[in-house]
């Protein structure tokens, strides 16, 4: 990459602007940086005149699947107004939205947080992966009516060990993931493009022959990115493959499994536990079966969230200010990702 001109201007909420803006400013040559936040930007219809634009949690914020805020549409807005933008960060760890696609036709850097919650979303994945193994559902609800009802005999959990965990998707969560199953006793097969080898799973497939190891999958476990190769890839065909009384965990997005699917091989017995934190719709509407599953553990898209998780993303963006200066690759570039 060539080095940016000197006199770059920064567009950012105003948020993350009074949260953040001496960091930033700390982080780059003297007088290189200026700021304008997606507020001031918004009034009117006049060219934005960013060079850079950050996109941090707090704009997408009350933001719902087909539904954005206030605050998304103007930061759109705004990144669709500034002809002289070379680089968009998100705070996301994909890129899935139609808007990116259109700004990297326009020659925009898009770049992802990808990696920044890893280690929170596979820890969500794992304790959601224990809690319906252990019936952990089924114990909370004989709390609340007061009864006491060990899960003895055929009724108590299976053991990890001996099972053989699926993971689609060996991005950083699956690649977090793989470490904290094979802990706990799995044996891990992972899924991706290719079938190079990745740590620390024990075999690597790529998609094209993941038919061939669901006779094998005991736990089913959806990490990755929604694209055309993996939207309603957990489907009824894929869950009747399964032995029977398999477990599901989805942390990726709600398209990749078909919903209706889901719920009827969890009725049926076929599936006997999911941990799911992503839906087709968002919020799930509460007329959903999967509400009252007794099999089912249900969060709502909160997998990647901590106290840490803003720090982390800001983290990333700072080491990519830092590459773009210097004209160096930039870190989780969507177009290099593809």
């Amino acid at each position: 990459m060539t080095p940016p001109a000197p006199g770059q201007k920064l567009l950012l909420s105003r948020h993350a602007r009074e949260t953040w803006g001496d960091r930033i400013l700390a982080s780059a040559t003297a007088g290189s940086l200026s700021f304008i936040t997606a507020e001031e930007a918004g009034i009117g219809e006049h060219p934005c005149d960013a060079n850079i634009a950050f996109m941090t949690r707090e704009v997408t914020g009350a933001s719902r699947k087909g539904n954005p805020s206030a605050e998304l549409r103007n930061f759109f807005a705004c990144v669709r107004r500034a002809p002289k933008l070379e680089w968009l960060q998100i705070h996301p760890a994909g890129a899935e939205l139609p808007i990116y696609k259109e700004l990297r036709e326009r020659g925009v850097k898009v770049t992802t947080a990808s990696g920044a919650t890893a280690v929170t979303v596979a820890h969500s994945a794992l304790g959601g992966l224990i809690a319906i193994n252990r019936r952990f559902p089924l114990l909370a609800d004989a709390q609340r009516r007061h009864a006491w009802e060990p899960r003895l005999g055929p009724l108590s959990p299976r053991d990890f060990r001996g099972q053989t965990a699926v993971i689609i998707g060996l991005g950083p969560i699956g690649r977090t993931l793989a470490a904290l199953l094979k802990m706990v006793g799995l044996r891990v097969i992972g899924v991706r493009r290719t079938d190079a080898p990745v740590e620390p799973c024990d075999r690597t497939i790529a998609y094209a022959s993941l038919h061939q190891v669901l006779p094998e999958a005991d736990v089913l476990i959806l990490a990755c990115p929604s694209s055309p190769l993996t939207r309603g890839i957990a489907n009824a065909g894929m869950f009747a493959a399964m032995p029977a009384g398999g477990l599901l965990v989805n942390v990726s997005r709600g398209e990749v499994a078909i919903e209706a699917d889901v719920i009827a091989a969890l009725q049926s017995g076929q599936l006997a536990g999911a941990f799911l934190d992503v839906f087709e719709r968002e919020p799930l509407d509460p007329a959903s079966p999967l509400w009252d599953l007794p099999n089912v553990l249900v969060t709502p898209h909160t997998a990647s969230h901590s106290q840490g998780q803003n720090e982390a993303i800001l983290e990333i963006f700072l080491d990519n200010l830092a590459r773009w200066r210097e004209g160096r690759a930039l870190r989780n570039d969507v177009d290099l990702l593809e």
